[in-house]
Parts: structure tokens; sequence; C-alpha cells
């Protein structure tokens, strides 16, 4: 797939929005901001050789190869917040390599709560597949996929979750690709991921038994080694410990402007599930006995 522009002007530029949400409550100008250094809210998870996992400052260089791949962590966990990851992703024949960004509650086991970004490697030349999947209380099974508007192993773009207690939006630069309101006070066996701090997580690593195909093409070694790029380790969120309650109204991400989205952000979203989404479980009734889970008669 070519490189092209989202054809949708009407986007809410929410970059902009953020930058001017940090200069009003007092931050450093936006002119001077500058970006903040891996270490400062991030360690190595995995993959610590000085191989797999290089750390360039603002940047960090993931490689997988046979041996390996590698991973990152946020230092803290949160309980809300606009998080974000610039990613540029491995290139050319890419088959069975996972690439990610994501959210996960500790510890990691069957009552988990996880956003996920995936990015599903492919032959050279056929588009990757961007797969986003949410799990609340351990339950998985809601994954969408998606073709995007542009090469994301070309250059670097923006990832985003906004994760409140009113909704939970996945962007991809500022155009919405999921959402889903929090409705539990009012809908019975409503999921959404209220409950639980997550961590901020990165990873490169192997998916061959699923990625491409259901798992019938590989990894080819000789295409190898596989480089992901990261930037943008600044974190918008409410840490662990901190003394200002996660649903606070005083958290920018957390006030009236973010509690739904807007017209224009709903216009791009559906324009978004017409012509770039191949498979949408709240579409797959054979896959739930002729049904659909309950949040997706609220989409």
């Amino acid at each position: 797939m070519g490189s092209k522009a989202c054809p949708c002007p009407w986007l809410l530029p929410v970059a902009v929005a953020l930058l001017l949400a940090l200069a009003v409550a007092g931050s450093t100008p936006v002119a001077a901001a500058a970006e903040a250094a891996f270490d400062k809210n991030y360690v190595v998870q995995w993959g610590d050789d000085g191989y797999h996992l290089v750390i360039r400052g603002t940047e960090v260089n993931i490689t997988m190869d046979q041996s390996s791949g590698a991973g990152f962590r946020s230092k803290s966990t949160y309980g809300s917040g606009f998080f974000h990851m610039r990613m540029k992703l491995p290139s050319g024949y890419t088959a069975g390599v996972v690439t990610t960004f994501y959210l996960i509650s500790q510890p990691e086991d069957g009552s988990r709560d996880e956003v996920d970004f995936e990015f599903l490697g492919d032959k050279a030349g056929v588009p990757i597949t961007l797969q986003t999947n949410v799990f609340v209380n351990g339950r998985g099974d809601r994954e969408q996929r998606l073709h995007l508007w542009f090469d994301p192993a070309a250059d670097f773009h923006d990832y985003k979750i906004l994760w409140n207690p009113y909704q939970l939006v996945m962007f991809v630069d500022d155009t919405p690709i999921r959402v889903l309101r929090n409705l539990t006070a009012t809908v019975p066996g409503y999921p959404f991921p209220a409950k639980q701090t997550m961590l901020i997580r990165a990873s490169v690593w192997d998916g061959s038994s699923w990625a491409t195909d259901g798992g019938r093409t590989k990894v080819d070694w000789s295409k190898g080694p596989f480089t992901a790029r990261y930037r943008g380790f600044d974190v918008s969120g409410c840490a662990n410990g901190s003394t200002t309650p996660c649903g606070s109204p005083d958290l920018w991400w957390n006030g009236g402007e973010y509690w739904n989205i807007t017209a224009e952000q709903r216009a791009a979203y559906e324009h978004v599930k017409k012509h770039y989404m191949n498979y949408d479980y709240c579409a797959d009734k054979a896959r739930f006995n002729n049904s659909v889970p309950v949040e997706c008669n609220y989409a």
C-alpha cells in the first residue's frame, strides 16, 4: 500500500490540543519543550544486551533476530492518562514479526486488563496489519484489524491511547480508530478497564505461530534482523501513588472535552471503519453463536 494522507480534513488536531493544555497548566512554553529521554519514565524489560535494545537518548531501537527480540516498560503504573508512542516499524519482509505498544495491568495473569496496539508483519509488498484488542478482567477476544492509509515502516507516526473514567479511545496520529465508552454504571456486564492500574509496554517479538496468515507464513530469519524505532517517552498519566485521584477532573485528560469524541472525530472514526477495517469482532456473529458481545451494541 502506498503512503498517502488520510482523506480526513475535518480531524481535530489532538496533538496541538495536548500541547496547549500543558502550556495552560503552567508547564514550560510549548516552543521550548524538549523530548523526554527514555530513562526518565522507562526501563528495559528484556533484551538488554546492547544489541537487541539500543537506547539513544530520546530514541530506542529494538532489533529482533533468531536469538531474541526485546521490550521495555514504564517505571510506573497509571490509573488514567493520554499515552502515546512514536513508532517506525520494520520494513520489507516482516511476516511473523509483531511490534507492539500497549497498556497492561499487573500481575499479567488471568484477571489482567490490557489495551493493545499490535502491528503484524507480512510478506514484502503486503500491507502491515494493525490489530487492536482490549482485555477486561482477563477476557480479550475483542480484536479489530485494519490496514493503514500510509506505510508505517516508511516514517514515524503517533499511536495514542486516551484512557479516562469516561472512555477509551485509540488514535493513529489524530484519527480515532477505536472507541469504547464506559457504560458500566448503566449496562449490566459491560466491559471497561476501570479498576486496575496499568503499565506502558512495548516490544518486538516472534509471532510466527499466529501473526501472519493465521500462522502459515513464518519469520524468515534470512530477511532479518528486524528493527523498530520508538520515540516519545514523555508520559501524560496519573501515576501510581499520585496524591490526585486518577479520576479527578483536575487532570486535563479527564476534562469535559475528553468525555466523548467530537462530531468531527466520530466522522473520522466511521470513515476508518468503512474504508480501512478488515476485521471487527463485533461483526463476527458466527464466533459468538450468532450474537455479539454486549459492548458491540453501543459502538
